[in-house]
């Protein structure tokens, strides 16, 4: 009896709608006499054929009614030379739904008149199989999901990189550089009696030194990673018509958003996802804010521009120089002033931005970027001083590799337990007992990165993001 993760599976591997081409996919112990079926329908005249592996031979194929599906090009991928390490069919025929489904269920009615108990494939299966069967580490697996959600080019470049030589050999070079540390400090518990200085003759200190170097410097690659995957929520806030409207239009490239002199034009919030730089930014347009608003719509507005705040990453704070004289303006602005101090409790990154310098001759901004959304100048500077908020390091970008946040956040732990290991070898009295313990704490959370120690709820986490199919 074959468990569920052993049974052969099988799944339309092409985007839903339709498509010159589509793929259907079946992988599994013991394919070969499911494609030699394939091959060799009921009543063909000539010889059989075999299944030649990576050589595409075409066939017709036909349902249960021996009326045609579809005439494809069949591949077979004998286990272990597969993507998923087990036998793989692939079936490349017409990109309609109607015929793609219909192949799907042929190849299914073909297995269980065989014996073979396949079902359909879960989102991410094929993946988690080419995971499990070592042919992928677990940060390859994620950069592939990533590669296929890529939204700019500089992400899918660093999608790519991570698939092939991005964090996972890192990892496994600062992992194999750990291990040599370990490998000196037990050997300094085991044989306390020897007259040998195992520490000494291996320069632990330096080495822990070396490796924490890395560490800092991987990390803040994976940061830069982040940041490529996760893109960046940046909300423009600020009184009614300071030109919020105006900036997200300008930054987009086209009339996103409703431009009135009227104030409280915009009432609702409006996202618009662009780029800075390679960078995926989700660009916010909230409701203005002022003391009293006019009617119950625009304080539902307004409360909803307090809500995006709370969701932020970043925030540009708009500010009126047409207006900067102007003491109602600048109560409004105290209010607003006070409102952020209340609310940005945890570090969210926050630049002023003066604009409509342009209907201001001689404005001098007492602090922040000025700007003109309606005559696009500035905008250049306002793109790079948010980029530069948020950590965004553009001379890393040729070396950044996709990374998520549990990337960073075991890296970070990795980072910590080194470091701590450090502090307890130049302490006296030498406590090895502690040294040893932060070093195998260590490698657990670099493990954890790569999938050598990895708990089954996280594999189910993250492979149920993937596309069935895939």
């Amino acid at each position: 009896m074959l468990s569920d993760r052993q049974a052969p599976i099988a799944a339309v591997a092409t985007a839903s709608g339709k498509g010159a081409i589509g793929v259907v996919r079946a992988s599994g112990s013991g394919l070969l006499p499911l494609a030699k079926a394939l091959l060799n329908p009921v009543g063909t005249p000539h010889a059989p054929r075999e299944p030649q592996p990576r050589q595409a031979t075409l066939v017709q194929l036909h349902d249960e009614q021996h009326q045609p599906i579809d005439q494809v090009l069949l591949l077979w991928f004998p286990a272990p030379h597969s993507y998923t390490g087990e036998d793989v069919i692939e079936l490349q025929g017409h990109g309609g739904p109607w015929v793609l489904q219909r192949l799907l269920h042929a190849l299914m009615v073909r297995a269980q008149a065989l014996g073979l108990p396949m079902r359909l494939a879960r989102p991410g299966e094929f993946t988690e199989r080419a995971y499990l069967n070592h042919k992928l580490d677990l940060t390859q697996a994620e950069a592939i999901a990533d590669l296929i959600d890529a939204s700019t080019e500089q992400a899918a470049r660093s999608a790519a990189r991570a698939l092939t030589s991005g964090l996972g050999h890192a990892v496994h070079g600062l992992r194999d550089a750990l291990i040599h540390l370990r490998m000196w400090v037990e050997a300094s518990l085991d044989f306390p009696e020897e007259e040998i200085d195992f520490l000494a003759q291996s320069q632990a200190q330096a080495k822990q030194h070396d490796l924490h170097e890395q560490l800092v410097a991987l990390l803040r690659q994976a940061r830069q990673g982040l940041l490529l995957r996760e893109g960046l929520r940046l909300v423009i806030l600020g009184q009614p018509n300071a030109g919020k409207s105006s900036l997200l239009n300008a930054l987009s490239g086209h009339e996103r958003a409703i431009v009135t002199d009227v104030p409280g034009t915009t009432r609702d919030v409006l996202q618009e996802s662009l780029s800075f730089k390679g960078v995926p930014v989700h660009l916010i347009d909230t409701a203005g804010l002022r003391q009293h608003a006019g009617d119950v719509v625009e304080q539902i507005g307004m409360d909803r521009t307090w809500a995006q705040v709370d969701q932020a990453d970043a925030i540009v704070w708009l500010r009126d120089a047409s207006r900067a004289k102007d003491p109602e303006s600048q109560r409004e602005d105290q209010r607003i002033a006070q409102q952020l101090q209340q609310r940005l409790t945890h570090n969210i990154p926050l630049l002023e931005v003066w604009n409509k310098v342009d209907a201001a001759p001689g404005f001098q901004a007492p602090q922040g970027l000025c700007i003109s959304a309606k005559t696009a100048l500035g905008l250049e500077a306002l793109i790079d001083a948010v980029l530069q908020t948020v950590g965004w390091e553009a001379a890393l970008q040729e070396g950044v590799f996709m990374a998520r946040e549990r990337h960073v956040q075991a890296l970070t732990a990795v980072q910590q337990h080194v470091g701590q290991a450090g502090d307890q070898l130049k302490s006296t009295p030498l406590m090895l007992e502690l040294v040893a313990e932060e070093l195998r704490q260590a490698q657990q959370a670099l493990d954890g990165i790569t999938g050598e120690f990895t708990a089954d709820d996280l594999l189910g986490e993250i492979f149920s993001g993937f596309c069935i199919g895939k």
